[in-house]
């Protein structure tokens, strides 16, 4: 189940609402360097704030929310001057992350992620849905005030979409892991990451770079983080895959060069969802079933225990 931490008082509650608010901020203004320009109107294929705004409510609960809002105020203010009219966006933008939180709490999700449906529940529950709200707000809101044609509207609004999808599927698993992460005492499961994490950076580069389709190279890797490391290996191996390919196609290199703005969104977000999907619900497959072998193995144990304690030569003595 989802536990929140809990709260000590006003003053306590005030700095966690301030430092979501600039975490939001700060990631956002991250985020808005790899950023797309339809016709006047900036989105990003990546938006890492919905990430950390579901992380906060999973840790803090729903009474951080004003944290997003004024998060996303700040974000808006960053780009050009606040509206009125602007306030949907901030709406949609906190409505999202709460509907997530709700319909997690819901499902019974855990923030471990160690069941397959933990996986599924993220990625449908957590991310897939509750976005369509602050896609459809901040396009609309767009469209509405005259600073998107409705032609575009579409494109756009996919975009949205699809970027605060990628945040969640890649960030706050991201951020889940951290919290608890622990470094390995064994070297060579050190020295493993590390080339993991390595090689994740180097094939994705080439294979995002390279006029032939390579993109296919970076699964092996997220297979192979999934099943050594799960999700603290995953979740990192899949935002690395991530990043690397948005710059590549913000530039349109690669496989990306030579495309329209929407084949290259979709082929930028097909990947992205993959590898977020690949990662994140194989390792949480993987987790499940080790815990299921460690709790046989304490089975067998207490049952030898048994069988010992009811053997004739132990019960003569």
């Amino acid at each position: 189940m989802v536990r929140t931490l809990q709260w000590r008082g006003p003053t306590e509650a005030l700095l966690r609402i301030i430092g979501v608010a600039a975490a939001y901020y700060l990631s956002g203004r991250l985020g808005l360097l790899r950023q797309v320009v339809v016709e006047g109107s900036v989105v990003t294929p990546l938006w890492p704030p919905t990430g950390i705004a579901l992380a906060a409510l999973l840790w803090f609960g729903p009474r951080i929310w004003p944290g997003i809002a004024l998060g996303t105020y700040l974000a808006i203010e960053g780009i050009s001057a606040f509206r009125p009219v602007d306030l949907a966006i901030v709406a949609g933008n906190t409505l999202a992350p709460l509907c997530a939180y709700a319909l997690l709490r819901r499902a019974g999700f855990r923030a471990e992620l160690d069941r397959l449906r933990d996986g599924l529940a993220l990625v449908f529950l957590g991310g897939l849905l509750p976005t369509l709200i602050s896609a459809t707000a901040g396009a609309g809101t767009l469209l509405a005030t005259g600073n998107l044609p409705a032609s575009h509207f579409w494109g756009v609004w996919a975009a949205w979409w699809a970027g605060d999808t990628m945040g969640v599927l890649l960030v706050t698993p991201m951020l889940l892991v951290l919290s608890r992460a622990r470094m390995p005492r064994d070297p060579f499961r050190v020295a493993e990451g590390v080339a993991l994490m390595v090689a994740a950076g180097v094939v994705t580069a080439l294979a995002t770079h390279s006029r032939m389709s390579l993109l296919f190279l970076v699964f092996p890797l997220l297979i192979w983080a999934a099943v050594r490391f799960q999700l603290a290996g995953s979740a990192p191996c899949a935002l690395l895959v991530s990043v690397v390919a948005v710059g590549a196609a913000i530039e349109q290199a690669g496989p990306f060069a030579q495309h329209s703005l929407l084949e290259v969104m979709v082929n930028l977000q097909a990947l992205n969802g993959a590898a977020a999907l690949t990662g994140l619900l194989l390792s949480a497959m993987v987790t499940e079933q080790n815990n299921v072998r460690l709790k046989i193995e304490e089975v067998c144990e207490d049952l030898a225990e048994v069988v010992a304690h009811l053997a004739p030569g132990r019960r003569d003595e």
